[in-house]
């Protein structure tokens, strides 16, 4: 049993790390040239390619889908819109601000995610969460260096990435409730498919103007692998496994990975008070999903 947990923990650490790498990869894609609709089309098109090939040799033969069956697509692909939107206003987002600061601004469907369980399950939230909220949004004043001196913040910038949080909330609400009946590969590539309409909603008058086409190649490939092929067939392996609490623990991962990254690629610079600002999400990330973690672990020995 632990072996199992073992693996299922290192299957969660990379598919948090391929998400921490997706940013640092769309910014030097923009350092190209690129633009937001160039690089989130690629990575959609050729991820759901990706996800269908994987489809088609797990499964040469597969039943036809029901009346029933059909419903739970269209729900699948409701749903993956809202990881297209997550998407698009993500790498709006970085256009403006910083690695380190975009997944500071996505983390906070931490707080944004107790709020939804506040309002569905009408119950609220314990001292714990309610903690963790607080520690969250103080790591966020830090780490996005609100009222440091000498650092100029883009207010557009931090927009886009509290957009993009909400519809990550949306996301992964969604990924947990929406038609768990599915294998998770099949699940993955329907909303894939879902995030990918609304990419071509919103970016399809790009594609007549100027859109090179060299991204598929040159940064497409990349994207789709880190960001849409990977994580999920990672993280579904490894989530039963590990359970919810403590997957959230090690999906964590994302953050100091994002940073690291961008240091290390882009030389973006962070500051003392910023890695301090990480380290309180962080914190309030494990501290929110400590207690789940724990009682999982007992069920399992």
């Amino acid at each position: 049993m632990m072996n199992e947990r073992l693996k299922g923990g290192i299957y969660v650490a990379l598919g948090a790390s391929s998400y921490g790498m997706l940013t640092t990869f769309v910014k030097m894609a923009y350092q190209e040239g690129y633009s937001t609709a160039e690089v989130t089309l690629s990575q959609y098109v050729l991820g759901a390619l990706g996800l269908l090939l994987l489809n088609l040799l797990r499964k040469k033969k597969s039943a036809p889908i029901s009346h029933t069956g059909s419903k739970m697509v269209l729900k699948l692909l409701l749903a993956g819109t809202s990881l297209g939107l997550t998407s698009a206003f993500y790498y709006l987002a970085v256009q403006y601000v910083s690695v380190s600061v975009g997944i500071v601004l996505l983390m906070q469907t931490v707080w944004m995610g107790i709020i939804v369980e506040m309002i569905i399950y009408k119950k609220v939230p314990g001292m714990r969460k309610l903690l963790a909220v607080v520690i969250i949004l103080s790591g966020t004043v830090l780490a996005t260096a609100l009222g440091q001196e000498n650092i100029l913040i883009s207010w557009t910038g931090i927009g886009w990435g509290m957009l993009a949080a909400l519809s990550y909330t949306a996301t992964m609400y969604s990924s947990n409730h929406v038609s768990m009946q599915f294998p998770p590969l099949k699940r993955s590539l329907y909303m894939i498919l879902g995030g990918l309409i609304m990419i071509l909603l919103i970016f399809h008058g790009h594609v007549n103007q100027g859109f090179s086409f060299r991204i598929f190649l040159h940064w497409g490939i990349i994207l789709s692998l880190f960001g849409t092929i990977l994580p999920p067939i990672l993280l579904t392996k490894g989530m039963p496994v590990v359970g919810l609490g403590l997957g959230a623990i090690i999906a964590s991962l994302e953050i100091p990975v994002s940073v690291l990254m961008a240091f290390v690629l882009v030389n973006e610079k962070v500051s003392v008070l910023q890695w301090l600002g990480v380290i309180l999400i962080l914190f309030a990330v494990v501290l929110t999903n400590l207690s789940q973690s724990k009682v999982i672990s007992r069920r399992t020995v």
